[in-house]
């Protein structure tokens, strides 16, 4: 057996789309705030590609670009503005921030309806009671991978290794909301194979390259690989995700890396945008 790919540009390609179509019809153009503090070359790529992507769907963006040495409150002063700013529909503060800002009363300070990482505690325990519209934009563009390459949901075992506030927990609260049979695996699982082998669909978010290997994967499971991961190989800069390679061999569908999840990531980041722009038009 080997495993259909599932890239994620043509589900990212066909996101994009539905999101250029819904900002055409709004009565006010969507803006998305971009807040980067500092320098970090990570930070600068991921924003210049945000801010890029959200123009060619028709979004207008603004780009806060702020230096290593702003302070926190600072910061929280800037947000409050955003906040007050009717033409804003979303508003993101790039992570990592600075050692010296705590992350969290940032994330705290960002509006809820104006939340499009989908961060902030009242969004998160809309997303647990499945009422949410902002969802964090990683497991939702999974579900999104899911839904276009016609891989059922609902009924299935699912295993997500890694809980981290932004892929593992949402993740593991979306699959259930959507009547999958969820368990999260972690670093203090006694027995990860045992967990893994009854998966269905097996999402690994761990942050370790090439952690996950064939032994422990069920055959014909449908493996999304979150991560994304920098090794050396013969000298060279290569990056890998936290699948094995040889999980092609035994799963019956998987996500590459590069080139799977990290593309939907960005497009469920505009589609959050216009989903706030959205529910604004729609208050009045």
């Amino acid at each position: 057996m080997t495993a259909r790919l599932l890239p994620g540009a043509p589900v990212a390609d066909a996101l994009l789309a539905r999101v250029a179509g819904r900002v055409r019809v709004l009565a006010q153009v969507p803006r998305l705030a971009l807040v980067r503090v500092g320098d970090d070359p990570a930070s600068v790529s991921y924003v210049r590609s945000k801010d890029k992507k959200a123009r060619e769907v028709g979004i207008d963006s603004e780009v806060h670009a702020l230096p290593e040495t702003t302070t926190q409150a600072e910061l929280l002063a800037l947000l409050a503005r955003l906040n007050a700013d009717p033409a804003v529909s979303g508003i993101l503060v790039q992570l990592p921030l600075p050692a010296h800002i705590a992350e969290e009363p940032v994330l705290l300070a960002v509006d809820p309806a104006k939340d499009v990482d989908g961060f902030h505690p009242f969004n998160v325990a809309q997303m647990w009671a499945g009422h949410a519209r902002l969802n964090p934009c990683t497991p939702a563009g999974i579900l999104e991978l899911l839904d276009f390459y016609g891989i059922p949901v609902a009924g299935q075992r699912a295993a997500v290794v890694g809980r981290s506030e932004i892929v593992g927990r949402p993740m593991a609260a979306m699959l259930l909301g959507r009547d999958a049979t969820v368990t999260i695996a972690h670093s203090r699982t006694a027995d990860l194979g045992a967990v893994t082998r009854e998966a269905d669909i097996l999402v690994v978010a761990v942050g370790r390259p090439q952690f996950l290997t064939p032994d422990i994967v069920k055959p014909g499971a449908t493996v999304i690989d979150v991560g994304i991961n920098r090794i050396e190989v013969g000298g060279k800069g290569k990056i890998v995700g936290d699948v094995h390679p040889d999980v092609v061999q035994v799963a019956g569908g998987l996500t590459p890396v590069p080139g799977g999840v990290g593309l939907l990531t960005v497009a469920q980041l505009m589609a959050n945008t216009v989903t706030a722009a959205e529910l604004v038009q729609a208050r009045g």
